[in-house]
């Protein structure tokens, strides 16, 4: 049976290859997401990908994750650094998380060094651009 992976996307990341191309670059959202969904079902595994700019929606598609999936690759956005609803419901499901950043949050700005949900996540991955989901991907493959 293929595993099912959940990649959850937060506030902007629908605006990639729109806003801060000097940050994300050109590349749409649409393009990344048809990549990582291309490379999650090379792995093995049947790939959802959800983005919403709205919290509630994230933690709703967090506690729904415990029984659909194996697996959730999260890029939280701008939550990252500030929702411990976000946290709270990554560390009431028994799956594993693995979180990414596109950007290294370490060379931005220093709101951004620190992570609420990198302590309820098996790792973290930050700083290689659309690279950073595939890298996520292939490290799920040992934890799930």
């Amino acid at each position: 049976m293929k595993k099912k992976v959940l990649v959850l996307l937060g506030p902007n990341l629908n605006m990639v290859g729109i806003r801060e191309k000097g940050v994300y670059g050109n590349e749409s959202a649409e393009s990344i997401h048809e990549q990582v969904a291309a490379y999650a079902e090379k792995l093995g595994y049947t790939c959802e990908i959800f983005q919403s700019n709205w919290e509630g929606a994230l933690v709703d598609k967090i506690h729904e994750s415990r029984e659909k999936f194996d697996g959730v690759v999260i890029n939280a956005g701008a939550l990252t650094h500030y929702s411990y609803a976000l946290r709270d419901a990554i560390a009431s499901v028994r799956i594993p998380f693995v979180e990414v950043h596109m950007s290294n949050i370490y060379a931005r700005e220093e709101f951004r060094h620190h992570s609420v949900i990198s302590a309820v996540c098996v790792g973290q991955i930050a700083g290689f651009g659309k690279a950073s989901y595939f890298l996520a991907l292939h490290a799920l493959q040992d934890l799930m």
